[in-house]
Order: structure tokens, then sequence, then C-alpha cells
């Protein structure tokens, strides 16, 4: 379960104590629209579907359950190989969206994190029960606050600064990563204020124009805020109605649609439940306008999911990886304690992937290696030697760095040694590297190593399979993400409204192709 699904859920706790529109115009065949070439620029918006896939989408626009989606895709571009970031998780997924870097930069190196200097786990919402644990007041910090404006490195600028920077004013809607150049104000619910030891309000950075549910909203008269206290699908659409039936829609908007994340996560990556949920909202939407074409008028609209989801097998012991048992000889940090002398190593599961972080200069990470090693469910273990990164598979193993006489499709150079299969890479006879079921996986493991501070590996498991820690949630029989397989990387792209390409097909590269579209 994702941050945006711990982080509602927990504080809908606390707070308790649409029909089908006709698709009003006829498909027409699939093509590109071009931008108008009229004085006024465009207005570009990206909606963001949590865990859209390719097949559960076309088998939802197939039996007519999806005409919204289906309109899009009918007027634009649809292409199903859009690869996200590393490690498949909402906010690394997001930062790498918005400050088209990876996580080498903007250092968020997933949901759940061990820091080195403060010497704490930090978890932006990877399980009630380890939230819980953690501290409700800390969470509500890092998660409200920290997030945006610790966290996420300021060497980076997000797409919100860049554009006011350039007079262009943005939005976020119900996106959790949103840096910008405005102070706001995110107040908490009284009954929250006054029930537990938080604040009344947080300070915060951010567009122009945000609304993140029941904390701040533009159209006060949205009543979408007992449902997930407003960060659901239902409260997004009606605030982008908002800005279009006002005439304030600005040239960059950002909104976030969740529900499907959740579905998926209980019901497996091929239901359509979620999808037909979200299409009901879009149809919301559009139905703004006088018809839905008029919708596609000098305006781009980008809809992309941020990752995919595997299923895992329904049968807990076989599915889930249980860091603890290998590691049982060590002493693992508990979340509910400070990091104590004895404390040796930390687990911070990210459902298919993990960090184990060496916090005792005396234990050997060969020795961790060697007894994880074994659990022919991880695919590969990961770690930095020197300049180099090691990857292992069984007995195989496969080291690399930047820089070197072999390029990748994405025009990036590498040094490599060892055995390439252990991260499915096709090398030719001319140094250049094809990926197999790990896109852009050099650049994308060397980010997420680089991510931080301190002596760790990573853990990538097979499809599957996930990873649990202390207190993690698991979802046996459902879907999950989080790995760097194709399984979990690779998410939908639907283009209307221009035909400027794009160098790469990935998330981290879509910052740069909308600044470049609103020059």
């Amino acid at each position: 379960m994702g941050f945006r699904s711990i982080f509602i859920l927990f504080l809908s706790i606390l707070l308790i104590g649409c029909s089908v529109h006709k698709n009003n115009e006829e498909q027409d065949l699939p093509i590109a629209i071009q931008t108008n070439n009229n004085k006024n620029p465009p207005k570009v918006v990206l909606l963001i579907i949590d865990s859209l896939m390719d097949k559960p989408l076309k088998q939802a626009i197939q039996e007519n359950k999806a005409p919204a989606l289906a309109f899009f895709l009918n007027h634009g571009r649809y292409n199903k190989n859009l690869v996200s970031s590393y490690p498949t998780m909402s906010v690394t997924i997001d930062s790498s969206l918005i400050t088209g870097t990876y996580p080498d930069k903007h250092k968020i190196p997933g949901l759940v994190w061990y820091d080195e200097d403060e010497q704490r786990i930090i978890n932006y919402g990877n399980g009630f029960f380890e939230m819980v644990k953690i501290g409700v007041s800390q969470f509500a910090e890092d998660s409200l606050y920290q997030f945006n404006n610790v966290d996420l490195s300021h060497k980076v600028e997000t797409i919100h600064e860049v554009l006011d920077k350039r007079g262009k004013p943005t939005a976020s809607i119900n996106s959790i990563i949103y840096r910008g150049n405005y102070e706001h104000t995110l107040k908490i619910p009284k009954v929250l204020a006054k029930t537990t030891a938080l604040p009344d309000h947080y300070n915060t950075s951010g567009p122009k124009i945000l609304s993140v549910g029941a904390f701040i909203r533009q159209n006060e008269k949205n009543k979408h805020l007992v449902n997930r206290i407003g960060l659901n699908d239902a409260f997004a659409a009606q605030e982008l109605k908002y800005l279009i039936e006002k005439n304030i829609l600005p040239e960059f908007s950002i909104m976030y649609f969740p529900v499907n994340d959740h579905v998926v996560h209980r019901k497996g990556p091929m239901t359509t439940e979620g999808i037909e949920k979200l299409d009901k909202q879009l149809q919301e939407v559009l139905n703004v306008f006088p018809n839905w074409k008029n919708a596609l008028d000098n305006m781009i609209w980008i809809i992309i999911g941020d990752s995919n989801q595997s299923s895992v097998k329904k049968n807990k012991k076989e599915a889930l990886i249980d860091l603890r048992d290998a590691l049982s000889n060590y002493n693992i940090l508990k979340l509910d304690e400070p990091v104590q002398n004895k404390d040796e190593l930390v687990i911070t599961a990210n459902e298919r992937m993990a960090y184990v972080y060496k916090i005792n200069e005396d234990i050997p990470l060969q020795d961790i290696i060697s007894r994880l090693q074994t659990d022919e469910r991880i695919a590969w273990i990961a770690w930095k030697e020197n300049d180099m990164i090691q990857v292992k598979s069984e007995n195989q193993e496969f080291r690399f760095k930047p820089g070197g006489v072999f390029r990748d499709v994405y025009n990036q150079i590498w040094s490599i040694k060892g055995n390439s299969s252990v991260l499915d890479l096709a090398i030719d006879n001319n140094n250049q590297i094809k990926y197999g079921d790990y896109p852009d996986g050099l650049a994308r493991l060397y980010g997420a190593l680089h991510s931080q501070k301190g002596d760790f590996l990573i853990l990538d498991a097979k499809p599957g399979y996930e990873f649990i820690g202390e207190s993690s949630p698991e979802h046996t029989g459902g879907g999950a993400h989080g790995s760097m397989h194709k399984n979990d990387s690779l998410t939908p792209i639907i283009v209307t409204g221009t035909d400027k390409s794009i160098d790469h097909l990935r998330i981290v590269d879509l910052k740069e192709w909308i600044l470049d579209i609103l020059k």
C-alpha cells in the first residue's frame, strides 16, 4: 500500500469517531491532435492515475467501461512502455517526475528508508502499523512538512519552480509532491488537532495554486472531503472542474488520482474496477465543456500511470520474504526504539524491493549477502563497492559504473564487467546495450544506490514475491510494486494536443519535455 493510501487511511480513521454520463461524440480514428497556432499558449494538464496498466486499461475501453479514457486515447497518441523511476514507489516516482532526476539527485530513496544523519527510519506511509510504531506526530511531520520542504533536495528544481521563474503559474491537485515558490498553509482538521499532538497547521512551499484534500482546497464548496479526507478521485476532479469553470486554469497543472492503486493492491493487476471509477470522474471533467471535443481546444492532456503492479502469490508462506528470518542472528533496529549500541542492521521493505543497512562497522557486508542469497525468491542483491556498483544473483556477479565504452539506448555510457545477464542486458559487437527485464536498469539502480548515505544493500524480488519487515503491509493474492522488473516499471502514457517528440519515454524525461512544450 502506497504513501497516500496509508496517510489517508490513518487520518480517516481518526476522523470517523456519480452516475455514468453518455459519451456525447462519436469515436474517431486515432490521430494526433496538433496544438492550435494562435496567440494564446496551450494549457498543459498532466493527470497521474496511480497503477494504471495497459491490459486492464485496454479491457475497460473494449468493454465500453471507460469512455473518457477512450476519448483521450482515440484523439491522441498512446504508448504502453513509459519507464518508471526506482524504487517503483509513489514518492520516489513522483519526485523523479517533477524534478526530472533519479534519486541520486532528488534524494527520496523510497517510501521507507533509514536516515543515517538523524539515525532513524523515515516512513512516508508504507504501512499503518509501521506508522503507529514510529509515531503519529513524527509521521505527520515527515509527510506534511519534511518531505517537500526538507528531504526533497534543494539542489534540483521542480517543474513548478522552473515555470514560476518563467512567469508561468502552475497548479497541483492532490499530488503529495508539489514543492514550489509560494507559501501555503495546510490546515489540520480540528478534530485531529484537538485529539492528537498534531499542530493546527503546517506551513509548506508549493505552486501558486495548491489543493491537498481537506488540508487546502481552491473550491470551498468542494464537499468530497469525508472519503479519505479529500485525497480521492472525486475531490480532484471537482477541483479541476472549478479551475476550468472559473477560467483560472494555469498554463500547467498536475493532478493525481489514487483510487485505482487501492483497488489493484487488493484485487490484483487485471482488475478494471479502479479504472471504471476513475473514468466517471474524467467524464465529469469533460462534461464541463460544451462537447468533449472542446476539451482539446488549445489544451494538451497528458495521462500517465506512475508504475505497474505485479501479481503476488496467494500463499503467504511462499509469497512473503521476511528478511528478519534470514538475518535473525543480527540485532535489527525495531521501529519503536531509538538506535542503540547493540543494533547492527536496519531493514526497510518497500513492497517488492528492500534496503538493508549495516549500522555496525564490525559486521562484514559479505556475511549479510551470503545469508540473503540463499533465498531463491530474491532476484538479485546490489551494493556500492569503491566506485563500482556490484550486483549478485545466485553465483553470478556483475559490476558497472558511469563512463566507459558501452552505450545504452538512452545514450548513457557505462563501464561493465562480469556477467551482464544478471540484469538481463544484451550487448552487441558495437558495445550497444539493450535492456530486457530491467528497463533503464543501470541508471535506475545507480540512482537508488546513490540516493542516501550509509553502507547498505538493495534487494529486488522476483515476480510473484514481496518483502516484509516488522509490521510491513502485504498484498498476497493482490498486486504490489517496488521492484525494478519490467512488470512493475512499464506504464501507459496518452498524449493529446501536441506532436512534439520526446527523446526518451521515461518518467524522468517528462519534465524537460513539458518545459519544452511551454516555451
